[in-house]
């Protein structure tokens, strides 16, 4: 086992996950293929060994279903009391969180992960219940099924013709600490169920009629060991990437085919194939594009191409590697996925090529270790040197659908060697023009500078044609004897032959520096657009600017039309409506964009389903379900499928879904917030109703009955008395409902306000002689200052928010306490405040005075619905101004508000 130094970056990502371990609690599950495997016993025992060390733990809840053998482990063990809840006359026993979160064990054991809680518990589900446990820091121990996991449901429902409604999202099973899993044979649970460990004798014959068949059970056990493997196989690659442990353990069969630009690599794919179903193991085919490879004909591109998507039709992980070593790029690869087989072909070179240039091969059998090389042969038409011939007609007889060769890159090639010419011949004229007058070494510098040249501009073939007619017009000009190609001084041997091998390596050099800067500059970009796309879709808040910043990056990037398109209501894919833009495409077949949606698969040109159509349909769906389809005409085929314009085209796919998955929730949230504040309003509103009308009604009824059943009985005050009570009665329950109404009206938006120039002198006077009698007995003092100006307001709403404040400051003070109004102005405004001399407010309550059917609980409060102050607030936010609340330093509380001058006063005539 070697063990290297880790990356920073993956040691800082580790570091966190370790510090979020810390804080979270331990979830182990006992996992079993049916119910009567053992699981709860197996629980059990384990809590009594943890119980053994010393260890707080508790039972929350274990469900026994009558074995006794289950029930007797119970004791000595602390049980948590079980929660009671009515529900439609029948009283339910449930997990009890708060008092577990309150108790705070070590340990808890919380049977039946799965379990669906009854109405009234915090959460619909036992598992989220045990989620906010874990975030708590306790460890949860917990029993889990097979069939209850969410991924197997249909799988299992198809198996045993039984739907499974109760089901655990596979994330929990995935985040569990520990599996254990508690295994029986499934001859063992049918005895077991026949002796009636498991279910009552009735009940047990119908289970094992039912879903306990014994191909059921061993389909079940299958699914549970696999599971189990699984899960063991994660954890065995997160200690590996922990340890940063990079040598393969054979643990499990993970198989990898390489393939290249030739004829083999459809052979490769099939043995692999083979190979990985006789193993049933997973199998990932691999194709390396190193700088050399990058520059391969178009023709070749495609025949890789269509290689990778006969792999993904053969049920294969196809990954595109770009680095400039193949064979690192393959070890680093392998030893980060665990491969313990690779696939490849035999080496190609013989001879002393082989041994002077080297063999991937040979490479991979000298530093991969702990992984086995399966080497397929070539054809036998390789061995004749009519292979390449072969590769051609291969790709030419089986192109991948609307993808066709181009001659440009040949005709760029043949322009490169004229260019070496050219500029060969050009160095050649500049030396003959220095030749006499400068040293032979610095000739040598001149040529190779056009071998620089020529390698920066037009790759590694031109520049050694370049670096060989260099050397041979070098020698045949420059070196005596002239005009030869013979060398009279020895010396001049070792220098024609430095200089042809500094420039190859020079050329060499630089052709791979040219192609690197090739792939950066094309990383780059990639990365530019991606971050473009992601920051436009992050600043969208809203669907429709999701579609139309997506259209217009596909539209600039893969030059081509395309559309998003949506289910409706019944599921069926429309036309977008508002979001269409000029380089949308406006012809799509909803025949084809329907199946796309229903299948969740890629179809269209330049695909094996339904190739015939004009454009092409990729699903855009997140983990849970398909959101839409993507439908692109593309101007051309291969800007699309080559493998790294499609990695990109599906992060493009992957963040449009995202951000409509996240556009979608927040909505989701903002109607439930809205749903629940309007209950939360819609309550208060009838409790408010139904209290505060209640007096008034039953002082109106009372009175009322006296005076229609005692009539002959009562004297003329009592009747004037009782009349009077009928009518103040009738003026509060008026008053609650207009207060209604007006809070509706404003919230609605319906009231308009009808402002004129008044005086504040005259509105403070109108709800002074308004409120006359009930202010009868206090001190009421008004201080404006002189001069002051008149206002621009809705008078009439202005004195319902001093009639509504004056009542509220009746209700809440003293008989009798002085009451204060006063206007100030300032820069700009004029701030209007009623000021008392009761207890004022309690702290903190402030603002929450102004809310829609709040009071404040005090003894000298009177009935009321809650909205005098809340009308006020809408009010005064009507005219553009505030209002608060807060106590006076002498004691009492102080009501202003401001009214903004924004128009000069009037002018008034002075009187004669």
């Amino acid at each position: 086992m070697t063990i290297e130094r880790p990356d920073p970056d993956q040691l800082l990502v580790r570091v966190e996950r370790e510090k979020a371990k810390a804080r979270r609690g331990r979830l182990k599950i006992f996992f079993g293929a049916a119910a009567g495997v053992g699981k709860t016993y197996a629980m059990l025992l384990a809590a009594h060994e943890r119980r053994a060390e010393n260890i707080d733990i508790i039972v929350g809840l274990v469900e026994t279903h009558g074995r006794k053998e289950t029930a007797i482990l119970l004791e000595g063990l602390e049980v948590l009391p079980l929660k009671q809840i009515d529900y439609r006359g029948t009283t339910l026993r449930e997990f009890d969180l708060d008092a577990a979160l309150k108790r705070k064990p070590s340990v808890i054991l919380v049977d039946e992960l799965a379990h669906t809680n009854a109405q009234g518990c915090r959460h619909p589900k036992r598992w989220q219940d045990i989620e906010e446990l874990l975030d708590a820091g306790i460890d949860v121990y917990t029993a889990l099924n097979v069939q209850h996991l969410e991924s197997l449901n249909d799988d299992i429902g198809q198996i045993s013709g039984i739907r499974v409604w109760e089901t655990v999202p596979d994330t929990v099973f995935e985040a569990a600490n520990e599996i254990e899993l508690v295994d029986l044979p499934p001859d063992e649970l049918l005895d077991r169920l026949k002796d009636g460990k498991v279910y009552l004798p009735q009940q047990a014959e119908e289970a094992i009629k039912h879903f306990f068949r014994k191909g059921n059970l061993i389909a079940l056990r299958e699914l549970a060991l696999r599971q189990t493997a699984n899960q063991v196989d994660t954890q065995m690659l997160n200690y590996r990437e922990d340890n940063s442990i990079s040598e393969v353990w054979q643990v499990n069969e993970r198989i990898m085919v390489c393939i290249g630009s030739n004829a083999l690599a459809e052979r490769l794919v099939r043995s692999g194939k083979r190979l990985a179903t006789s193993l049933r193991a997973e199998w990932i085919v691999v194709y390396v594009e190193t700088p050399e490879l990058q520059r391969l004909s178009a023709e070749k591109r495609d025949g890789v191409l269509r290689i990778l998507r006969l792999a993904e039709q053969l049920g294969a992980e196809t990954v595109t590697l770009s680095a400039p070593d193949m064979s690192s790029a393959i070890i680093k690869f392998s030893n980060e996925r665990n491969v313990t087989k690779i696939v490849m072909g035999k080496p190609t070179r013989r001879g002393w090529k082989r041994l002077l240039l080297g063999s991937l091969v040979d490479v991979l059998i000298s530093d991969a270790h702990n992984i086995n090389l399966y080497l397929l042969g070539s054809p036998r038409y390789d061995r004749d040197g009519s292979g390449d011939k072969a590769e051609v007609s291969l790709y030419r007889k089986n192109p991948l659908p609307g993808l066709g060769g181009k001659l440009s890159s040949r005709k760029k090639d043949t322009l490169g060697y004229v260019w070496a010419v050219a500029v060969i011949v050009a160095i050649t004229v500049l030396a003959y023009l220095m030749f006499g007058r400068f040293e032979l070494a610095n000739l040598v510098m001149v040529f190779l500078l056009g071998v620089v040249f020529i390698a920066m501009r037009f790759g590694r073939g031109p520049s050694i044609l370049a670096s060989l007619l260099g050397v041979a017009i070098f020698d045949f000009l420059f070196v005596t004897p002239y005009f030869s190609f013979s060398v009279s001084d020895s010396q001049y041997l070792v220098t024609l032959l430095a200089m042809l091998i500094v420039a190859i390596l020079i050329s060499n050099l630089m052709a791979n520096v040219r192609s690197q800067a090739k792939v950066a500059g094309h990383r780059e970009r990639r990365a530019t657009v991606l971050y473009a796309m992601s920051r436009d879709l992050t600043a969208s808040q809203s669907e429709d600017e999701i579609v139309r910043a997506a259209v217009h990056h596909l539209y600039s990037e893969f030059g081509s039309r395309n559309v998003i398109l949506f289910p409706d209501t019944n599921g069926r894919i429309v036309y977008p409506a508002g979001h269409a833009m000029s380089e949308s495409l406006r012809a799509a077949d909803l025949s084809v964009a329907q199946w796309v949606m229903d299948h969740n698969e890629l179809a269209g040109q330049g695909t094996h389903t339904l190739p015939g159509a004009e454009a092409i349909y990729f699903p855009l769906s997140n983990k849970e379900s398909v959101l839409g389809v993507l439908v692109l005409l593309p101007v051309n085929l291969r800007r699309v499928f080559l493998p790294e314009q499609q990695k990109l085209l599906e992060t493009f796919l992957g963040q449009i879904a995202q951000a409509i998955t996240r556009v979608r929730l927040t909505e989701q949230a903002r109607k439930t917030q809205l749903e629940i504040e309007a209950e939360r309003l819609r309550n208060s509103l009838l409790s408010s109703i139904s209290h505060d009308l209640r007096t008034p009604l039953a002082t109106i009824v009372g009175s009322a009955s006296t005076l229609v059943e005692e009539d002959h009985a009562l004297k003329a005050e009592d009747k004037l008395e009782l009349s009077r009570a009928i009518y103040n009665e009738g003026l509060r329950m008026s008053s609650l409902v207009n207060n209604i109404l007006d809070m509706a009206r404003l919230d609605a938006g319906t009231i308009e306000l009808n402002k004129q120039w008044f005086p504040l002198e005259e509105i403070i006077g109108a709800v002074l002689t308004l409120l006359q009698k009930r202010l009868a007995g206090r001190l009421v003092t008004v201080k404006l200052p002189p001069g002051t100006p008149m206002i621009y307001v809705d008078a009439v709403m202005i004195e319902q928010v001093l009639i509504n404040l004056l009542e509220n400051l009746l209700r809440y003070t003293p008989e009798r306490s002085p009451v204060e109004i006063m206007a100030e102005v300032f820069f700009g405004a004029m701030e209007i405040s009623i000021a008392d001399q009761g207890q004022g407010i309690p702290k903190g309550l402030e603002n929450k005075l102004f809310e829609k059917f709040y009071r404040v609980r005090h003894e000298a409060a009177q009935s009321g619905v809650g909205l005098g102050l809340a009308i006020c607030k809408a009010i005064i936010d009507a005219h553009g101004g505030t209002i608060q609340v807060q106590n006076r330093p002498t004691g009492g509380a102080i009501f202003s508000f401001v009214i903004p001058l924004d128009h000069a006063s009037p002018m008034l005539d002075p009187e004669e």
